[in-house]
């Protein structure tokens, strides 16, 4: 039996033993040394980390305009926009501030109009929407209704002059002008509006040679729910000339923007047929619609509601600063913006100019998006990597049934030994991954209890390589080494039987070349278990499996195979390991690493219902992480460290690398939060009306503290002594959109900056039964708020309609619910109305409320409503300019305005 495929086989000739194993001296000499195995390491760690630089770090050289030429893509003049734009500060839907911006956009927009090519029609409009209603299907909007009006969009057409068939083909480039309330956008989407000023310019110059014409929205409504995108695909009169769609996005500041989500093979192939810098990871993709990512991009309209194939591009670096005041134009490095600009004018020129191009998009409307779907993704940022998914579940399947075939054949002729050695390197598997997740584990759970700050790396995140991938590495180590003492132990037994003459040494010797073996090829089981499980599930990052178990196992079988079972095992060649793992590591070790900087980015912001998560859940999930991307991708090199005089050497470097770390964040050495990576804390005026009752009519006013990062706010508190806040779990708020389960509060100074003329209302207008069938009208008065959330209860309600100025604008039918509620969103500009009619059909089967509960103070309620104010109170800049300056207001659709007023009305009405 082939060495390379089974394992210990009975054989009744004495095997030969060569003489270089037969003494003691001569196994201490071939023994590893600790030097070359801690040298691997390095090489491993270093070459992981060169490939994520080059994959993800490395930007081209930023141009200005005259090195740009009139048809190229200049950074310096997409950041002169950026510049512009980020400098007006926050500019939210129905602000000042985004009517400056829109200014500004237009007035350059409309420089680019004057100076376009002579054959090149350019029309520019300034799109102003009527109201509308936006009801997705799933993802976060799940059990949502968003509503919007009086938004802005500015337009630009660009199509050659004498080509009237290109006004009725045209690619849209969208990305939003408006920000949250908490930033200036520098990275969201101020560099996505700069980069499509100077793409319009470029573009403006070709277009006489193009079939298809180009269209550049730049939308508001964003931030609040996709409002921009829904209102120009459902309203303008250009919507159905729009054959496919490029969204432009950010998750973060600055480095590369890369494509992370795309609907057809041609597509991604005529991008990856022409980008000059290609950056494409379908495993963000896999991430960002299994929901473990809570956002959405504009894409989703464009795809669910229009039905328009395309790509969606987005930056990803410093995740951490995302939505907060540290999203600024000093975070943005050079050549972030010459990669998308250069990668997308590439693009644009070659699609717009492509007649097969219009015509694969044509007939995309007609095709089944799940036949079109392809797997994507770069090689070190200089080749994009494209082939459909249908021919990847072929080649996987194919690779899965010969795995299964060869270790079935393996295993046959091995007998009851090789199996037995089968289940034991299976079992150091499970070992591995257990023990790997187990000591960090620990460790998270450990550092809310020893450190200032419960997720204490956000700032600094290489620490995470002592916290938690140190003790992933020593615990998969371990794991591993169980199962390598249990394979000595069960092919010694097999050896006594089947080779009595060997002597001791020898036997010795051998059986730990053998038990190594067996470690090696674990790593085949394991990823072998990953790729069958991806391919049924039809995971696109599942290539990742296919590369790690095919690479090793080609080197294993290339370098190590022997075709004869009587010749004993001889120690498994360096040069095999590194064979094995070339491949892997250059394609997908920068994956990982941006991976793993991404979730500790998003930890700043993952308790979506502050204080809702235990403090120790961020560590633990950036730990479980980790410790599944070491047993993973360190089988193969832990291997090699059982039968050497490394593993004192190995545990001393993990322990002191740990033990560094965790000096470092106890210490407060390395602070956990700076001013440029900093806590998000919400600082909100709330005027509460809820639990007024017994003829009082004063609504309770307070100002509220919470963080959506786990964790108290002691070490806030400190800088805001005087201020009178108290914290707990016992001053819980219902924010409508989410529950404020910890926080802080103080009544200090909470009656000035507000009148109780801007307590919004909801008064029943009508209650009636016909029939058995209860209808109830009640009207929505918001006040001065043109931003408002309103929760239905559907446990009593079946189903309602939305008046405003007698126009029915949401209608019945199609609402879902989530934890029993539907949430309606409202966001518009400054024209927008305040005024609503809601009409409520109740439900049969709903459960009234008694009297009883009525009086009760924890009655059910039927509507909750929340309405918020962009207005700075004097208590409230009083806690900002108090509050350490490692904090920072995190802004959401969701999220209130630092001034919120909350009036609900109950079931029993």
């Amino acid at each position: 039996m082939p060495r390379g495929q089974g394992s210990s086989v009975s054989v009744p000739e004495k095997p030969k033993v060569d003489e270089r194993v037969s003494s003691d001296k001569d196994n201490i000499r071939h023994r590893r040394s600790p030097f070359l195995l801690l040298g691997l390491l390095i090489i491993f760690l270093h070459g992981s980390w060169s490939v994520y630089c080059t994959q993800f770090a490395s930007l081209p050289l930023p141009l200005d305009a005259e090195q740009a030429g009139k048809r190229g893509f200049s950074e310096a003049s997409a950041l002169k926009h950026v510049k512009y734009l980020s400098g007006l500060g926050p500019h939210p839907v129905g602000s000042d501030s985004l009517d400056l911006a829109m200014q500004y956009v237009y007035a350059e927009a409309e420089k680019i109009k004057k100076t376009a090519h002579w054959d090149v029609d350019v029309q520019l409009e300034l799109f102003h929407t009527d109201i509308g209603a936006n009801r997705l299907a799933g993802g976060l909007f799940n059990g949502k209704t968003l509503l919007y009006s009086d938004l802005k969009h500015v337009i630009l057409r660009i199509v050659p002059k004498y080509l009237p068939e290109a006004e009725e083909n045209l690619i849209l480039v969208s990305s939003h002008i408006d920000t949250v309330s908490t930033t200036g956008g520098a990275g969201d989407c101020s560099s996505c509006v700069g980069v499509m000023l100077e793409l319009a310019r470029g573009v403006s110059q070709w277009a006489h040679g193009f079939k298809s014409g180009v269209l550049f929205l730049f939308n508001t409504g964003e931030e609040e729910g996709l409002d921009g995108a829904h209102s120009f695909i459902t309203q303008h009169h250009w919507r159905n000339s729009v054959r496919f769609a490029v969204d432009l996005e950010a998750m973060g500041i600055s480095g590369k923007s890369t494509l992370f989500q795309g609907t057809h093979h041609w597509a991604l192939e005529s991008f990856a047929a022409v980008a000059k810098y290609p950056s494409a990871q379908i495993a963000t993709q896999d991430i960002f619609r299994s929901g473990a990512i809570k956002s959405a991009t504009d894409f989703q309209i464009y795809q669910e509601v229009a039905g328009l194939p395309g790509l969606d591009f987005a930056y990803t670096d410093t995740t951490s600063v995302y939505h907060t005041k540290n999203d600024k134009m000093e975070l943005l490095k050079p050549g972030s913006l010459q990669h998308n600009g250069e990668n997308m004018l590439a693009f644009l020129l070659h699609a717009a100019s492509s007649p097969k191009f219009m015509k694969d998009a044509h007939q995309a409307k007609q095709e089944s998006t799940e036949e079109k779907k392809a797997i994507f993704f770069d090689v070190l940022g200089m080749y994009m990597v494209v082939y459909s998914q249908k021919l990847a579940t072929m080649f996987h399947n194919s690779i899965i049934f010969q795995s299964l075939l060869i270790w079935g054949t393996s295993l046959l002729m091995g007998g009851r030994p090789g199996l037995v050695s089968f289940g034991i390197s299976c079992l150091s598997i499970i070992l591995m991954l257990i023990f790997s997740i187990f000591l960090p584990v620990v460790v998270a759970f450990a550092l809310p209890h020893i450190c200032p700050f419960p997720v204490s790396f956000v700032a600094n995140p290489w620490l995470v390589i002592g916290l938690f991938g140190s003790p992933a590495l020593l615990g998969a180590f371990i794991g591993q080494h169980i199962g390598f003492n249990l394979l000595r132990k069960h092919i010694k037994q097999v050896y006594s039987r089947t080779k009595p003459g060997l002597t001791g040494n020898t036997v010795d010797y051998i059986v730990g070349l053998e038990a190594e073996r067996w470690i090696y090829k674990s790593g085949f089981v394991q990823w072998l278990i990953v790729l069958i499980l991806g391919t049924y599930l039809k995971v696109g990052a599942s290539y990742v499996a296919l590369i790690w178990l095919v690479s090793p196992a080609f080197a294993y079988g290339l370098m190590e195979a022997t075709l004869s079972p009587v010749r004993s095992p001889k120690q498994l060649k360096v040069f095999t390991l590194v064979l094995a793992l070339a491949v892997p590591v250059v394609s997908s070790a920068g994956l990982f690493i941006r991976m793993v900087d991404v979730m500790v980015g998003s930890i700043v912001r993952a308790d979506r219902n502050p204080g809702g998560l235990p403090d120790w859940i961020g560590n633990v999930v950036v730990a479980v992480g980790i410790a599944i991307v070491v047993s993973f991708t360190f089988v193969y090199l832990l291997s090699y460290v059982h039968i050497s005089g490394a593993k004192r050497t190995l545990l001393s470097v993990l322990c002191a690398l740990f033990g560094l770390a965790l000096i470092l964040v106890s210490s407060g050495i390395v602070p956990a939060f700076t001013d440029d990576i900093a806590r998000p804390v919400n600082v909100v005026h709330v005027v509460d009306t809820t639990r007024m009752k017994d003829g009082n009519t004063e609504p309770l006013s307070y100002i509220s503290l919470f963080s959506n990062t786990p964790g108290k706010l002691t070490n806030e508190l400190m800088d805001l002594s005087g201020e009178e806040f108290s914290c707990g779990r016992n001053m819980t708020i219902d924010f409508v959109t989410f529950t404020m389960k910890y926080g802080c509060r103080s009544y200090k100074g909470s009656n000035d900056g507000w009148s109780k003329s801007e307590v919004p209302l909801l008064n029943v207008e009508s209650d009636s039964a016909t029939g058995g069938a209860r209808t109830t009208a009640v009207s929505v008065d918001t006040k001065s708020s043109t931003r408002w959330t309103l929760a239905i209860n559907k446990q009593e309600i079946d189903d309602f309609t939305i008046q405003v100025d007698s126009e029915e604008l949401v209608q019945l039918g199609g609402k879902s619910e989530v934890d029993g509620w539907h949430t309606i969103q409202f966001a518009g500009g400054k024209s927008s109305p305040t005024k609503f009619q809601l009409t409520l059909f109740w439900s049969s089967n709903g459960r009234h409320a008694s009297a009883e509960e009525a009086k009760a103070q924890d009655s059910p309620l039927l509507l909750k409503l929340r309405t918020d104010v962009d207005r700075v109170t004097p208590m409230v800049a009083t806690v900002l300019e108090k509050l350490p300056s490692w904090c920072t207001p995190f802004g959401k659709s969701t999220s209130p305005y630092t001034l919120a007023f909350l009036t609900a009305l109950p079931v029993d009405i």
